[in-house]
C-alpha cells in the first residue's frame, strides 16, 4: 500500500495520521492508544530533543466519525514514528519518508556568524577547563531530561561520540602506546588531540537542548578547524595551568563556561 502525501497551504508535506497506521500494519484495536502515545512521546527533532508542537509537527484533522481521532503528521514526525515503531515494514516507510524531506534542511545550514562562531569555539576548546565545563553542561540536560537521574550517562555518551573508554584503550595498546590506568582525555590527546575539541563541542551543543545529529555535524566541523588551525591542548584547570596560554578569546571562553552571557551562543 502506498502512503499518501499531501501539501498543506503554506506548502508543508504531510500524512494522515490514519493511513501512516494503516500502511505500518500495527493492530487496529491499539490505534487510539497509539496515537496518543505518538503525539505526546518525545523525539529527536532536527532543531533539537523535545514532543512534537501542535500545529508545528501536527494538526488535528477534521472527520466524520467523532470517534475517529485524526491528525496531520509532518514528514519530519511521521519518519521519527516509524523508526521508533514495532512495525515490520517500517524500514520501507522510514526511508520513503526520508526521500521526501529536504536535502538541505534550513535549520542545519550556518549563517556566516555562526561559522565565525565555531572557529572561536574551536580554539577556545583547547583549553580543558571549557571542554569539562561543556561535559557538565551536557550531564545536567542529560539529567533534566530523565528525571533528574544520571543513569546510563556514560553509555549514552560514549555512543554519541562514536566510541568508549574500553575501545580507546584497546586501540591505544594494539597501536603500541600505553592505556593502563590513563584517563579517556589522557587517551586521546596521546591519540587524537583534536578528538577533545570534537567531543568539547558535542557536549556544548548537547548541553543548549540540540540534537544529537545537530550536535556531532558541529563538532565535526570544529575538529576540521582545529585540524587547520592545528589547535593546542592546554590544561588550564586550577594546579594544573601551564606557564603560557594560547591567544584565545576570555569572553568567549568565559561564556562556554556558563560564567557569563554572551553573544557567542546567542547565535543559536
Amino acid at each position: 500500500m502506498e502512503l499518501q502525501v499531501l501539501v498543506s497551504k503554506k506548502g508543508t508535506k504531510v500524512v494522515r495520521t490514519s493511513e501512516l497506521y494503516q500502511v505500518l500494519e500495527l493492530p487496529v484495536a491499539q490505534y487510539a492508544r497509539n496515537v496518543k502515545k505518538w503525539i505526546n512521546d518525545v523525539y529527536e527533532f532536527r532543531d533539537g530533543i523535545r514532543k512534537p508542537v501542535k500545529m508545528q509537527d501536527f494538526a488535528p484533522r477534521p472527520t466524520k466519525d467523532p470517534l475517529l481521532e485524526d491528525y496531520y503528521f509532518s514528514i519530519e514526525l511521521a519518519k521519527l514514528i516509524t523508526l521508533n515503531s514495532h512495525s515490520r515494514v517500517k524500514q520501507k516507510y522510514a526511508r520513503y519518508l526520508f526521500s521526501l524531506e529536504d536535502k538541505v534542511e534550513n535549520a542545519e545550514l550556518l549563517t556566516k556568524e555562526q561559522v565565525v562562531a565555531v572557529l572561536e569555539m574551536t580554539k577556545a576548546m583547547g583549553l580543558v577547563s571549557c571542554q569539562t565545563a561543556s561535559q557538565q553542561r551536557h550531564l545536567e540536560t542529560y539529567e533534566q531530561r530523565n528525571g533528574g537521574s544520571a543513569a546510563n550517562w556514560w553509555q549514552f555518551r560514549s555512543r554519541l561520540l562514536g566510541y568508549s573508554p574500553d575501545e580507546l584503550r584497546e586501540k591505544a595498546e594494539k597501536a603500541g602506546k600505553t592505556a593502563k590506568g590513563k584517563s579517556q582525555r589522557q587517551l586521546l590527546l596521546a591519540m587524537d588531540k583534536y578528538e577533545m575539541v570534537r567531543s568539547g563541542v558535542i557536549d556544548l551543543f548537547m548541553g543548549m537542548g540540540k540534537s544529537e545529529r545537530y550536535a556531532r555535524n558541529l563538532g565535526d566541523l570544529a575538529k576540521i578547524f582545529a585540524r587547520e588551525l592545528r589547535v593546542d591542548i592546554f590544561d588550564d584547570r586550577p594546579g594544573t595551568a601551564p606557564s603560557f596560554l594560547p591567544n584565545v578569546n576570555s569572553a568567549v571562553v568565559q561564556e562556554i563556561k556558563g560564567q557569563e552571557s554572551g553573544a557567542l551562543l546567542a547565535l543559536w
